[in-house]
């Protein structure tokens, strides 16, 4: 399989709410090091797909005022490769956009789509599933998700129902899809995880630019049409001012229920390599390395006593001493600190007065 013709798209345009105060609306969390690492979550996405695809075939979709945060971060990856959407208007027209964009330049691309905001532990074990799933999708029509599966019962993620009774006759690892399920219940989720057939669904999609722009064409012939009738300007200097002009109309869906509920053929890889959305801080908590009381600490000079289960994320302090917290986020970014539990953090959003 030719590396050239494999195309990687980064999602970045979101604006990570629930993780204020280290994300703000000038600055997102896949362009903060979330980990302590010394890489954003947009730097660690483009570096565990660097084996599979050229530089000039990475493609990054971000709202405008993000475009610079994109450029500085991600030297290697073309300027014209930077898409900057006017507004925003969820997954659908976001993948559209890029997919007529990548079809000007290279009919026979093979495209991954993921966000910029997830993590993985086990980055050599993703990028066999994902090569695997690249030379599937570059031989069929198929479209292709990964399905991670299920430690726990999760009523954050959306889940994939998949048919195991038959693997794809050309990869043994693809499966059919049955249907995919929208965030359930407690009681519901852990009746999906007694089940060896619900997977996770990681929002990460493998297709040929043929086969996805087809399903535009099929299931949301307005958004197609949007994007047929710009073919011309793609690629050229009146690009930006073609997309502002069209992109504000097209409907705000996500490629979820624009495409995968309707589509036919599509598949799922159920895969295990350590993968977290980072969506929360309580998501943040479980993927770091904990101490003995299951404190999770991101910060240079942090001590804590009579504290646990706890996530405390200093990076800009030259010390904190926290003491007799359990069950607490404390996030401190510029100018604002949060001291919150984590079993009511989905009211950050209200607590940030935005």
């Amino acid at each position: 399989m030719a590396l050239s013709n494999n195309h990687l798209v980064i999602m970045a345009g979101g604006v990570g709410s629930r993780f204020w105060p280290m994300s703000t609306a000038e600055c997102p969390k896949q362009f903060i090091d979330v980990l302590g690492v010394g890489r954003s979550l947009l730097q660690l996405t483009y570096d565990r797909f660097r084996k599979l695809m050229p530089a000039e075939n990475v493609w990054v979709v971000t709202n405008e005022r993000y475009a610079d945060l994109v450029r500085e971060q991600l030297p290697d990856v073309p300027l014209g490769n930077i898409l900057r959407e006017p507004c925003r208007r969820n997954t659908a027209p976001c993948i559209a956009y890029v997919s007529w964009r990548i079809k000007k330049v290279a009919p026979k691309a093979n495209i991954v789509v993921t966000p910029s905001d997830h993590v993985v532990a086990n980055v050599e074990e993703f990028q066999r599933v994902v090569g695997n799933c690249l030379k599937f999708t570059a031989e069929t029509d198929a479209i292709v998700t990964l399905g991670i599966k299920p430690n726990r019962p999760e009523t954050g993620y959306g889940y994939i129902q998949a048919d195991l009774s038959t693997a794809s006759a050309r990869n043994r690892e693809i499966f059919r899809v049955d249907q995919f399920r929208e965030k359930p219940d407690l009681e519901t989720a852990i009746r999906y995880t007694r089940q060896n057939n619900f997977f996770w669904n990681a929002g990460i999609f493998i297709w040929s630019v043929s086969t996805i722009a087809n399903a535009f064409r099929i299931y949301q012939p307005n958004i197609a049409r949007t994007f047929e009738g710009i073919m011309d300007q793609l690629g050229t200097p009146e690009e930006q001012a073609a997309i502002d002009r069209v992109y504000p109309d097209c409907e705000s869906i996500s490629v979820d229920y624009a495409i995968m509920e309707k589509a036919e053929e599509i598949f799922v890889c159920p895969a295990d390599f350590g993968w977290s959305d980072l969506g929360t801080w309580g998501s943040l908590l479980l993927q770091s390395q904990h101490d003995l009381y299951g404190n999770a600490i991101i910060g240079e000079n942090v001590k804590l006593f009579d504290s646990k289960n706890c996530i405390v994320h200093t990076t800009e302090e030259k010390k904190v001493v926290v003491q007799g917290l359990d069950g607490f986020i404390v996030a401190e970014k510029g100018n604002t600190l949060l001291i919150c539990k984590l079993s009511e953090e989905q009211r950050i959003k209200q607590f940030t007065g935005e």
